[in-house]
């Protein structure tokens, strides 16, 4: 009888020091920040982060930016939740989309837009954010600089310096341009900066420029054919509520033989005669590097300078060339949109 109860008080023991040992192996798999500023648990693997997204307007060339963000964190290995918000143009729902991200505890706001980026921007100075199809930073007061951008905001612009006084120089030149419309929204930072840029350089070679203001995409149309009689070719910026009826200017354009140059390539693709430009995909690639940076902990967004575009193209549409009987010289060395 003693003999069994030894046994039994044996085996007592083995199953008490077996489940201590279980429990010892389940805390050590507790979640656990690591040195790179990122969560992982006991197998190294990196926890999910949490990133809102802020567009202003659904149109392709945002929506490549969008493409490029998630594409560098991917190929960075980072897991990303994200949270997508659209204001469809509307000003009212874009302070809306700011409050939201702002108190729903992400980790980083991506913020794809001039008035996107304002208005996170003025919410809060703690959650990082990076943007990316912004023009001039600094006029729309996001950061103090480009080289120091000095607080929670960085990013990329989508101004290459060359860009604006390349297209001005083959409006006059090739296309012989005189007076050169120019339909966009006077209420939006980005644009009122192109304008004014585009004006400036139109006073240097003696082209006139003559404007027409809308609010909203449904008033582009309109405002374009305003326009007919007065100008002799068409130039449209990368302006936000505009080119999402880019569509409207296109039909004015080709049917009163107005050769119409854009601000960016995929506005080519719809119609326009050419731009010269860089993908948004890349720019917004660009952004999302320095976004991985910011999530490993490796840098801070006061310590990233904004990025400009890398690379200058000029890129054409045939189909509209053919339209307007534009010949396509070689020494232009343009490609051609797909």
């Amino acid at each position: 009888m003693r003999k069994s109860i030894k046994r039994l008080a044996f085996i007592l023991i083995g199953v008490v020091l077996l489940l201590a040992a279980c429990g010892g192996k389940d805390n050590s798999g507790s979640t656990a920040t690591s040195s790179e500023g990122a969560s992982s648990n006991g197998n190294g693997d990196a926890k999910k982060v949490k990133i809102g997204v802020t567009q202003i307007v659904e149109h392709p060339s945002l929506n490549a930016a969008f493409e490029g963000f998630q594409k560098a964190l991917e190929d960075a290995g980072i897991e990303a939740d994200y949270q997508i918000e659209n204001a469809q143009n509307d000003n009212s729902a874009n302070t809306t989309i700011a409050n939201n991200l702002v108190s729903s505890g992400v980790d980083l706001i991506f913020a794809n837009s001039t008035p996107s980026a304002q208005a996170v921007a003025s919410l809060t100075k703690d959650i990082p954010i990076v943007f990316t199809s912004v023009t001039d930073a600094v006029s729309a007061e996001l950061v103090q600089s480009m080289e120091k951008p000095g607080a929670n905001v960085t990013g990329t612009v989508d101004t290459q310096p060359e860009a604006i006084p390349s297209t001005v120089k083959f409006l006059k030149e090739e296309l012989g341009s005189k007076n050169v419309g120019m339909v966009f929204n006077s209420g939006e930072q980005n644009s009122r900066a192109q304008v004014d840029a585009v004006k400036a350089e139109m006073n240097k070679v003696g082209l006139n420029v003559v404007e027409a203001s809308v609010s909203t995409s449904a008033e582009v149309k309109q405002a374009t054919e305003s326009l007919i009689g007065k100008v002799d070719s068409l130039y449209i910026i990368t302006d936000n509520t505009v080119v999402s009826a880019l569509e409207s200017v296109v039909s004015v354009a080709n049917d009163n033989k107005l050769p119409m140059m854009v601000g960016e390539f995929d506005s080519v693709k719809r119609g326009g005669l050419g731009a010269y430009g860089f993908e948004y995909f890349d720019i917004g690639y660009e952004a999302g590097e320095m976004a991985v940076k910011i999530l490993n902990g490796e840098s801070t967004p006061a310590d990233l300078p904004v990025q400009y575009p890398q690379n200058l193209r000029f890129v054409m549409n045939k189909e509209t060339a053919d339209l307007l009987g534009l010949e396509i010289k070689d020494e232009w060395k343009a490609e051609f949109a797909e």
